[in-house]
């Protein structure tokens, strides 16, 4: 199955600014923290699905101490992962690769960690990708990530509308539904935790920003039309997360034998 590449240069450039260079997830450093928080990670071997250009793997190599993997579906976001690791003399202990949708190339039980921040939003069969992740988790192996969920109601026009400036492909599901998911894929202590309020917070902030004292430094990166795209992008998304469309959670489960 092909992939067709939905992060151009114009949005790795834009989440950049936004995030911090090197992250394409909301919270930047601070996320990492989030999705790590209360594990182990000295010396773990940890694989980062949907790694993107190599923030987040970069800062569990230096600041959590771990070996990381990261994987992604777009070569060009591997490629400046890739680039990125060797200029900061991280490649002994951070590496990346690129993949094809479908089961994971790893042999079973080889991590200790698996993380993501939005690869499970975007994936259709999310069932599956529980499962391939059990799989590569050793015992007592952690999963855990940051995704973007829906209410399991009817997209309303205002939804429609972000989704479509948006410019990406999305399968969300409700906070239930992903508890649901990773039990049945028989994890253990499974949480599934609200963090809406903090994105409306984050995101409120973003867009002032976006229209305030980074709009200059927008215009000067994408150009003018691709900038005030971005700046319509964000207010759209405030908009369905305020009406509570469009929440954000952060989850883990554990492989227990």
């Amino acid at each position: 199955m092909s992939h067709q590449s939905e992060y151009d240069d114009s949005m790795v450039r834009m989440l950049g600014l936004i995030w911090g260079e090197g992250y394409m997830a909301p919270g930047g450093p601070g996320n990492v923290a989030k999705i790590l928080e209360n594990i182990d990670t000295r010396g773990k071997r940890i694989l980062d699905i949907g790694c993107g250009v190599g923030g987040p793997a970069m800062e569990m190599a230096t600041c959590h101490g771990a070996q990381v993997v990261g994987i992604d579906l777009e070569a060009a976001l591997v490629q400046r992962a890739q680039r990125a690791a060797g200029e900061r003399n991280l490649l002994q202990r951070c590496t990346f690769q690129r993949v094809d949708p479908g089961p994971l190339p790893f042999d079973d039980q080889v991590f200790d960690i698996v993380v993501s921040s939005g690869a499970v939003t975007q994936t259709p069969d999310k069932t599956a990708l529980f499962s391939e992740i059990y799989r590569v988790l050793k015992a007592a192996g952690w999963f855990s990530c940051y995704e973007w969920l829906g209410t399991g109601n009817d997209e309303s026009a205002d939804m429609r509308y972000w989704i479509e400036t948006e410019g990406l492909t999305y399968e969300m599901r409700t906070l239930d539904e992903y508890h649901d998911l990773l039990t049945a894929a028989r994890y253990d202590a499974v949480s599934v935790v609200d963090a809406s309020a903090w994105y409306q917070r984050e995101a409120q902030r973003e867009y002032d920003s976006l229209k305030g004292e980074l709009y200059p430094d927008l215009i000067a990166t994408l150009g003018q039309e691709d900038a005030d795209h971005f700046v319509e992008n964000w207010r759209a998304m405030l908009v369905v997360m305020n009406k509570g469309e469009m929440k954000q959670a952060y989850m883990r489960g554990r492989r227990l034998e």
